[in-house]
């Protein structure tokens, strides 16, 4: 078998070294291809120049001189993530991260996990961890379309029919926002509850969208990712999705079926 996956001549067999090392839990895919960029992935000792390269199995490929290990099955935990932590395994400045709470968090023996789309520092509740590269990008990729719900609580003013005109998106110093689906929850006063469901999860949307409005968010919580919510979920806290109900998640994300 050549380095590129061919086999006297036919098609290539296999599947792309960034997609193997992805669904082994090493990176995203778009982390490996930055890895073999930078010469860090190797097939028996020589350096791998493409993320293009064909295999059918990570036998003899090493990631910084270290073996790869064959890919687990996918498992998935709902985490609930507490403010005050960055969604990173580490961070220049030195704050503290999400891995410093999973050390307590997760079962002994839990292999690597990565977050399903990210969490800004002041912001709480359900965050997806997974050990498998391709599921993490299915549950994020936009045209997958999975929803996903927050609470903010904001002070200012706002009406139902402002929230209602988010239906139709909205566009913020040259940002596009798709369709938000807002709600006012309670009101008392000038602060205000409002649950918002997205499906696109760009970097700061709701608070950007709010603000937009006019309003202080002063508490961001999301409560659900798809078919898992929240819940009562203590702050700190992860629990591990059943295997079965992750193998029909794979099935229906990989059938295009709406989550």
């Amino acid at each position: 078998m050549a380095v590129n996956g061919k086999k006297g001549g036919d098609r290539p067999e296999g599947e792309r070294i960034a997609k193997l090392l992805a669904r082994a839990g090493v990176a995203s895919r778009r982390e490996v291809e930055r890895m073999i960029e930078a010469r860090r992935v190797a097939l028996n000792g020589a350096v791998l120049e493409t993320p293009a390269t064909i295999l059918p199995d990570l036998r003899g490929v090493t990631v910084d001189g270290k073996p790869v290990a064959r890919a687990e099955p996918a498992r998935l935990f709902c985490f609930h993530k507490p403010s005050g932590l960055i969604t990173a395994e580490r961070d220049p400045a030195g704050r503290p991260t999400i891995y410093s709470a999973l050390i307590n968090a997760l079962p002994k023996g839990t292999p690597r996990v990565m977050p399903v789309g990210r969490l800004d520092i002041n912001t709480e509740g359900l965050l997806l961890l997974t050990n498998d590269g391709e599921l993490k990008r299915a549950l994020e990729l936009p045209s997958s379309g999975i929803p996903r719900t927050y609470r903010a609580r904001a002070f200012g003013d706002v009406t139902q029919a402002q929230l209602e005109e988010l239906m139709d998106g909205v566009t913020i110093d040259g940002m596009h926002y798709s369709r938000i689906d807002a709600n006012m929850e309670r009101s008392t006063g000038r602060n205000q509850w409002i649950e918002l469901t997205l499906t696109e999860g760009k970097n700061r949307e709701v608070r950007r969208v709010l603000e937009h409005l006019g309003l202080q968010v002063s508490r961001l919580l999301r409560t659900s990712y798809g078919p898992f919510e929240l819940a009562d979920l203590r702050r700190g806290s992860a629990v591990e999705v059943k295997q079965a109900d992750v193998e029909r998640l794979r099935k229906q994300l990989k059938r295009g079926e709406a989550i």
